[in-house]
């Protein structure tokens, strides 16, 4: 059986990226509430439920398309690819065994979906990048911030998706993609990186041409309130390539899940996740690091050090948590004294490898009076000593400027700002539930139902979907959580998401984590033996 996708996709709903993105990660949300409302989570497959979009391709023109209809109505949910006509009048479905048929849902759904995000880079460059009142205001170093290499993105993502065609076409059973994800990351996806490490400068260069240009503000908003962007905003087309990147992996994820174990498909989807896995690390690591080197450099300007001089700007050294807390003078038998005049403000900066200890002066400036590595921090929580004792925890210093131990009793301005101190300043010190790593049985997990973006270095940004096994939570609404696709950390709060209740959703959804990653495990276990050795 073969089928053009040329015609399939002309004849389906103009969806852009950002509707499908956002209409399938909702979708998958309300499947994983169904699935946790039921005592066997077999009744409702997670993949058979996940709806697929296709979206007409911009390179197709003037075709007459077959009848088909993706959607039953506009309203409707998402078809799949068992609803094609052509799969139902081939008789196919009466072959494949249903494992078989989640799987051809899982692959045609990230082919759709690079077809959508194809168009949505098109509208980008088009209505945008090639307007001619826009290209007469900016001067071509702007317009260069603005849109970075995205011509190349866009020729990326023809050429993946003119793969992914070919391969449709071969047969009406999809025999793999992970082959062409694998060698389309190897071979041209780095210029995502390239893009998305232009991020931060290019939001600022938004902000400013908006602020300084009120013909360049007026141009952009008549160009989104063009029927063609559906509402969406030129910020959200901007952002598409970063968020194309990241849930392709989780795509790729999404098959690795389906495929027999031990299979030549398994081999090929692992490699293809470990590659995009580098791509996207690559991505956050280049917008990491120009917002760290400038943050490092304003740090650096507002210190004055009264014991002996720390060099702050390192490569290898980042801000992870900054803030003001009390610290509690005189000595420890006087904390029975139940006055506030016991504590007074100290201001700590928290790096990955050092923590500097301040008290905040005139003019915006913070004079150093203690530093210690951070290797050699140690914390400890006091137990319940009334109300002006709440949120009191001890920090020892095992070495501090003075080449001495010392130990500070501080007090947070909440439960949850200790925590969040502790767990920054002694990460290896035990959470209130075992993470992912540890490899757990069940632990509490929620999901994401709202995105949230983190404010603070120590916080996680969440997406829709995203679920995490929760590490520790505080009784004023904040949640220590440990994405499972990733496993990055980070506080959020608790009102962004909704806990999974049913254990056995809990249980599979670690095991296919561990599925995923288990050629990470094999690559940890080996640098185990390497270092024990």
């Amino acid at each position: 059986f073969s089928c053009n996708l040329s015609d399939l996709l002309c004849s389906l709903p103009g969806l852009l990226y950002q509707e499908y993105r956002d209409k399938s990660t909702r979708e998958e949300i309300e499947t994983r509430r169904l699935q946790d409302s039921q005592k066997d989570p077999e009744e409702t497959s997670l993949s058979k439920e996940t709806p697929l979009e296709a979206e007409p391709t911009s390179t197709i023109e003037n075709k007459a398309p077959p009848q088909i209809s993706l959607l039953r109505n506009s309203n409707s949910r998402f078809n799949l690819w068992q609803d094609l006509p052509e799969i139902q009048s081939s008789g196919v479905l009466s072959i494949l065994q249903p494992d078989e048929i989640k799987l051809q849902e899982a692959m045609f759904e990230l082919v759709t979906s690079e077809a959508s995000y194809y168009k949505s880079l098109n509208l980008l460059v088009s209505h945008f990048m090639e307007n001619e009142r826009l290209k007469k205001m900016l001067h071509p170093s702007e317009a260069h911030i603005l849109f970075s290499n995205v011509l190349d993105v866009m020729a990326v993502s023809e050429r993946f998706l003119l793969d992914l065609e070919q391969r449709v076409e071969e047969n009406i059973v999809i025999s793999d993609v992970c082959d062409i994800v694998y060698q389309h990351t190897v071979n041209h996806f780095s210029v995502y990186i390239t893009y998305v490490s232009n991020q931060t400068y290019q939001e600022r260069a938004y902000k400013q041409l908006l602020q300084d240009k009120p013909a360049f503000r007026e141009v952009i908003a008549q160009l989104e309130l063009d029927p063609k962007c559906k509402g969406l905003s030129f910020s959200s087309f901007l952002i598409l390539p970063f968020q194309r990147i990241t849930r392709l992996k989780l795509l790729v994820q999404n098959i690795l899940k389906k495929v027999e174990e031990k299979s030549d498909r398994e081999s090929t989807a692992l490699d293809a996740h470990k590659e995009l896995e580098t791509v996207v690390k690559a991505c956050n690591e280049g917008v990491r690091k120009m917002n760290r080197t400038e943050q490092m450099i304003s740090i650096q300007k507002k210190l004055e050090f009264k014991i002996k001089s720390v060099p702050i700007i390192s490569h290898s050294r980042w801000l992870l948590k900054q803030g003001e807390l009390q610290q509690m003078n005189g000595p420890k038998t006087s904390r029975t004294l139940r006055t506030k005049k016991l504590f007074r403000e100290i201001y700590l900066f928290l790096f990955n490898d050092l923590l500097v200890i301040c008290r905040q002066i005139p003019g915006d400036k913070y004079q150093v009076f203690d530093s210690a590595p951070r290797g050699l921090l140690r914390v400890e929580e006091l137990e319940d000593q009334g109300q002006s004792l709440a949120n009191v925890f001890i920090l020892r210093l095992l070495e501090n400027a003075d080449d001495r131990e010392a130990s500070y009793m501080l007090k947070a301005s909440s439960q949850s700002e200790m925590k969040r101190w502790m767990i920054s300043l002694a990460p290896n010190r035990r959470t209130k539930f075992v993470s992912f790593t540890s490899r757990l049985v069940d632990c509490p997990q929620i999901q994401c139902v709202h995105p949230y973006m983190a404010q603070q270095p120590d916080e996680l940004s969440l997406e829709l979907a995203d679920v995490l096994n929760i590490l520790d939570k505080t009784d004023d609404g904040w949640i220590f959580g440990e994405r499972l696709h990733d496993q990055e950390r980070g506080w959020f709060p608790s009102s962004m998401g909704e806990e999974i209740l049913n254990p056995k959703i809990r249980a599979q959804n670690l095991k296919e984590c561990f599925r995923v990653h288990k050629s990470d495990d094999s690559q940890r276990r080996k640098l185990g033996s390497r270092n024990r050795q």
